[in-house]
């Protein structure tokens, strides 16, 4: 993604993309940890990055109404200093689409796309996710990597090494679908693009908040969420990856 600024030409920046790619390995040790999780998932499966952990909430600045007691409890802990925007510039930071995706917002978009309720989702996300009971209770097949792996040696790991696994999982997956668009989402739909395997997306912010700003609800608010997303999911590969250079061909 760096290489865009460089004055080579589009075929040298990408056969440096490709190579970088093609020669990018995990550790051995965890390479086959995450083959372990990977054979232990029901195929075929979907990979969902969600990000809803506190600190993600609370860098975000952003406020949530409906929210458990728990999950405010744990949110305003990792705020510290750092408010949520309030009035008329809470409203405009929203429909930037600055504020993450909560999980029941999340299971909302994927039935508005017709994910079907009984698909396979591998949760490939960090350890303090808040408020996922609102995707597992659309979504009854969500598995974990804590739940598919045991052993000291998993519970040991730190989370950029759990990361990892979630990353591997994730360019390995059958589908992919990301709530946010930072350097894992990133580094995925590249390495998917090299692939060959174009079922990638992202999910929009700014299209949930700007549609539920004019009220729209229900059946409304699912077709336009439909109409915002469907020219990407016709695609399968999502607005981050028509110009990537992993997916010239040399």
């Amino acid at each position: 993604m760096s290489q865009r600024r460089d004055r080579y030409p589009q075929y040298a920046k990408a056969a440096l993309c490709q190579a970088c790619y093609g020669s990018l390995r995990l550790a051995r040790t965890l390479e086959q940890k995450a083959a372990q999780l990977l054979e232990a998932i029901p195929k075929p499966f979907l990979s969902l990055h969600l990000r809803f952990e506190p600190d993600m909430v609370a860098y975000s600045q952003c406020d949530y109404s409906g929210l458990s007691p728990a999950s405010i409890e744990v949110i305003e802990a990792a705020r510290g200093d750092r408010k949520p925007w309030t009035g008329e510039l809470a409203h405009v930071w929203r429909k930037r689409g600055k504020c993450p995706l909560t999980p029941n917002e999340t299971a909302f978009i994927l039935q508005a796309l017709s994910i079907p309720r009984n698909t396979n989702i591998y949760l490939a996300a960090g350890d303090g996710l808040v408020e996922i009971e609102g995707l597992k209770s659309t979504y009854t097949n969500v598995v974990t990597k804590s739940a598919l792996l045991s052993g000291e040696d998993f519970l040991n790991m730190h989370g950029n090494t759990k990361a990892a696994l979630d990353y591997y999982v994730s360019i390995n997956s059958h589908s992919y679908v990301a709530t946010f668009f930072g350097n894992m989402d990133k580094m995925v739909a590249a390495m998917r693009a090299c692939k060959g395997l174009h079922n990638t997306l992202f999910l929009s912010r700014r299209a949930y908040a700007e549609l539920t700003s004019e009220g729209l609800d229900g059946k409304e608010l699912m077709q336009g969420l439909w109409m915002a997303h469907k020219e990407d999911f016709s695609m399968g590969r999502g607005y981050a990856l028509p110009d990537c250079f992993c997916d010239f061909k040399l």
